[in-house]
């Protein structure tokens, strides 16, 4: 590496973020980037460790040590280059992903891992300030045609793949922009969605198509789709959210996260929400929000609540409570469960562990409460604690409890695509070819949920596989 010693002589120093008293006024990106010389120093640290364990938690396999060297010597545009040629969007994880990379440094050991994803996000915000990001256009076409089935990550990374190899690429998306839940479901103070627009803007001088508010199976029929396209790709994604199965759930204060979080995202976008919310217009003004689950959408209801002026928030998890450090003999290099605090719970939440929801309560139809009991937890198995029910004031109840897997109503009733005993789509990592001829399947859809950058990482690589199908061999990289 660069600085041998780097990582002996310089500290780690993470991006920080605006004043939550500032940024609680706002929906915008609040996280203060380094500067060049602060940059510099922090790629420096990354070590010279001979097995770069970094490579394998990056599920994009993105070539870490290079890029760091990269920008410690100033070669920015070869650090871009490097960038992308495992990740089509470094933007987006460079903002949304929670860094596996860095829980796998070696430095981690210590508690003190590269700044790999504020380096990250540096160098393609860099990129695209010296308009160094270009439209990597086809020098011949294929002559084939490939239709791309939902614009989340896994679409767009496909899509983009497949029109760069020389293939005619229509995707196919069921809201009004691209995007999908990068769109509607991320909010935006955690990024913003101009990002999406112009790499759609790129992805168009490529050669992509993009049909909006066309909903395969219900708007557009699956058959035409095989009737006009060579092959198919599914990647709409596992929006099917888990239910609160509860007395009271019914009530009309118990709503979805995702119809929370995507009102907001179009209220910020100047769109009228109300277009796709059946059951209204929904916001935490002034009320006691209560947001069941304690992961990522967990949170961004947090923060999205604070921003709204709600009276309070209080998040409640079913797991016991994390511990604040890890056992690094025991988890390293691998993802450590541990404690987690991020930007929105700095903005104010009380949060609550071994928590499970019994009932809601109500009046006249309106939420007033919700009723929980205390879990103990013994070798994985919970038990309710006898006597230690108690009450909770609630106007509003969030449900962010995680996704069952892809809804089935219109795309998948009408494909025939055999599916997983957990309702994914069945296809497998070697080809990602599904049991319909001609149809591929990526992403969470095919996964379940999961992150951002599994996503692109799916993306990419099914488009090798269709290109291999259709072509018989492909350039692009697995």
């Amino acid at each position: 590496m660069g600085k041998d010693t780097g990582f002996l002589e310089i500290d780690r120093k993470d991006r920080v973020y605006a004043d939550p008293q500032d940024r609680l006024k706002h929906y915008r990106e609040f996280v203060i980037p380094h500067d060049e010389p602060t940059l510099k120093l922090q790629a420096a640290r990354c070590m010279d460790c001979g097995i770069p364990y970094c490579h394998n938690g990056c599920p994009v396999n993105n070539i870490i040590p290079e890029w760091n060297e990269l920008v410690y010597r100033g070669d920015w545009k070869n650090a871009l280059e490097v960038l992308h040629s495992t990740n089509n969007f470094p933007e987006f994880t460079g903002r949304i992903c929670p860094a596996p990379c860095e829980a796998a440094c070696v430095l981690n050991i210590v508690d003190s891992p590269v700044t790999i994803k504020s380096i990250e996000c540096a160098i393609v915000d860099r990129g695209w300030q010296e308009d160094w990001i270009k439209p990597q256009v086809p020098a011949h076409q294929t002559g084939k045609s490939v239709a791309v089935v939902g614009s989340g990550p896994a679409g767009m990374a496909c899509a983009q793949q497949l029109a760069r190899a020389g293939h005619k690429v229509t995707l196919f998306e069921k809201n009004d922009r691209v995007g999908g839940l990068l769109r509607y479901g991320i909010p935006d103070f955690k990024m913003e969605k101009h990002l999406i627009n112009r790499r759609a803007v790129q992805m168009e001088a490529e050669g992509v198509t993009f049909r909006t508010s066309a909903e395969v199976g219900v708007d557009i029929s699956f058959k035409s789709l095989q009737e006009n396209f060579d092959a198919i790709v599914l990647s709409g994604g596992a929006e099917e959210a888990r239910p609160l199965e509860i007395p009271g759930a019914e009530l009309s204060g118990v709503r979805l996260a995702m119809e929370f979080l995507t009102q907001q995202n179009k209220r910020n976008a100047g769109d009228d929400e109300l277009r796709a919310a059946p059951r209204g217009s929904l916001t935490a003004t002034g009320k006691h929000v209560i947001v069941i689950g304690g992961g990522d959408t967990g949170s961004d209801c947090v923060g999205t609540s604070n921003r709204q002026g709600a009276a309070s928030v209080t998040q409640l998890e079913i797991m016991p409570q994390p511990p604040e450090k890890e056992d690094k003999a025991l988890t390293w290099p691998d993802w450590p469960l541990k404690m987690r605090t991020s930007s929105s719970h700095e903005e104010g939440a009380a949060r609550d562990w071994s928590v499970m929801a019994k009932r809601v309560i109500g009046t006249d139809g309106d939420v007033t409460g919700l009723e929980c009991v205390r879990l103990a937890w013994d070798g994985g198995r919970m038990q309710e604690v006898e006597g230690s029910n108690f009450v909770l004031p609630a106007d509003l109840v969030l449900l962010a409890m995680g996704f069952t897997g892809p809804k089935k109503h219109g795309l998948l009733d009408r494909a025939g695509v055999a599916l997983t005993d957990r309702g994914a789509v069945a296809a497998n990592e070697d080809d990602y070819a599904t049991s319909e001829p001609g149809v591929f399947a990526c992403g969470d859809m095919r996964r379940g949920q999961s992150l951002v950058v599994w996503a692109i990482r799916e993306g990419r690589q099914c488009a090798r596989s269709v290109d291999m199908a259709l072509m018989g061999a492909s350039e692009l990289p697995r």
